[in-house]
């Protein structure tokens, strides 16, 4: 009995510090917005989620509270790429919604007429023209035609499983979420993991 219970406790602990953990991951963090004078609920998470009256044309993220951009992108150039490529969708457009600095930083909720943009190197603007291309189906036959990409489908991505599994969308589609975790900064920028020695280049592309 003494040693189911001593059993139990330490289950308990371990799930609140994993809890903790979490939280800490955000907290602090340039994603942290508690303490910002425009969000005046101090929540961490209601900027970007809420668990009530969700916005569903965010397909892509639960439960998705922030206001969607609706700006018009300039796409990618100067890539040797034979994907097919479109204006950003799924999380992508998500994380535009903020970054591409058309979207007020409190419009979220019922806020619609907020006046704090994102600025300085986090401001992507809306000419993606200089950025990595997003949002297109990234899979065996395009690691093929490419040939210089390694194929998704069978890579392991360092992150548990093959890179189709962990890095891209349920479309197939690398997204901005690929590369970048926006709940945890532990390889700054909200790297999925590390790029030391362009690790995380290296995951896609064959060089």
């Amino acid at each position: 009995m003494r040693t189911s219970l001593v059993f139990t406790l330490i289950v308990a602990l371990m799930l609140v510090f994993a809890g903790v953990g979490y939280a800490q991951s955000i907290s602090g963090s340039d994603h942290d917005f508690s303490s910002e004078s425009w969000n005046s609920g101090g929540e961490i998470c209601e900027p970007c989620h809420t668990p009530h009256n969700a916005k569903t044309a965010a397909t892509d993220a639960p439960l998705w509270n922030h206001q969607i951009t609706t700006a018009t992108f300039t796409l990618y150039s100067g890539y040797d790429l034979d994907a097919t490529m479109g204006q950003p969708d799924g999380s992508s457009k998500l994380c535009l919604s903020c970054h591409d600095g058309t979207v007020a930083l409190e419009n979220f909720g019922s806020t619609t007429t907020g006046t704090n943009y994102i600025t300085g190197d986090a401001k992507l603007g809306t000419d993606l023209s200089d950025d990595h291309p997003v949002s297109f189906v990234y899979n065996a036959s395009l690691a093929t035609s490419d040939g210089e990409l390694n194929d998704p489908t069978t890579t392991n991505s360092g992150l548990g499983s093959t890179i189709d599994a962990d890095m891209l969308d349920t479309n197939s589609k690398l997204q901005c979420a690929s590369c970048h975790d926006p709940h945890d900064n532990t390889n700054s920028p909200f790297l999925v993991k590390s790029n030391s020695g362009s690790a995380l280049c290296l995951t896609c592309h064959d060089k």
